[in-house]
């Protein structure tokens, strides 16, 4: 009997959970797609990746001067990301190919690598919301992560000859929460 009351509880606590309609979570999923987009750009891409040494240029070639993550994504022991990324872009004059720079500019830790390349918007779904993966983030945390923080930003302002995002980030943003808002259902699924 006492393992039985747990249980109903549980199950009674679930049915109070207010359901998403078919449409917000269709609204929602299609608001994932510009989300996804964003996701797979360079600018973002670049760092999540399957393997320990970071991209470079929208043509995504490995880092010069095999650079890699490092114990703590910032860089080998020795040779920290910001040897070479500042807190900030380079003035202009320093020229278009001048290492690009933003506040604690670094990779994913090895253990949250949050890996984007070749992930299907159901599996990149999935991985936005394991907390496990991605730096133990609740979905208000992500939305918090991605409309504010200043490594994040710089893909729409990443200087040089580099392109920025493609899509707005207030659009983004209004993406997110779309979906976020939604409980975060995955394409496909």
């Amino acid at each position: 009997m006492r393992i039985l009351i747990p249980g109903l509880v549980v199950l009674a606590l679930a049915a109070c959970t207010p359901r998403v309609s078919p449409e917000r979570e269709a609204a929602a999923v299609e608001a994932f797609a510009t989300v996804e987009r964003v996701f797979q750009h360079p600018r973002c891409s670049n760092c999540h990746i399957p393997g320990d040494q970071p991209l470079q240029f929208d043509s995504q070639v490995p880092h010069a001067m095999q650079v890699v993550r490092g114990p703590e994504g910032k860089g080998a022991p020795g040779l920290p990301c910001g040897t070479c990324h500042g807190e900030a872009n380079a003035p202009d004059g320093y020229g278009p190919h001048a290492p690009p720079g933003a506040p604690h500019w670094q990779l994913p830790p090895p253990d949250q690598k949050m890996v984007w390349i070749g992930a299907s918007p159901a599996e990149l779904c999935a991985l936005l919301k394991d907390r496990s993966r991605n730096g133990d983030r609740d979905l208000d945390a992500m939305l918090e992560h991605v409309a504010e923080d200043a490594l994040v930003l710089w893909g729409w302002e990443p200087g040089g000859e580099r392109a920025p995002v493609p899509v707005p980030h207030a659009e983004f943003v209004a993406a997110f929460t779309t979906w976020a808002d939604a409980g975060g259902p995955c394409p496909g699924t």
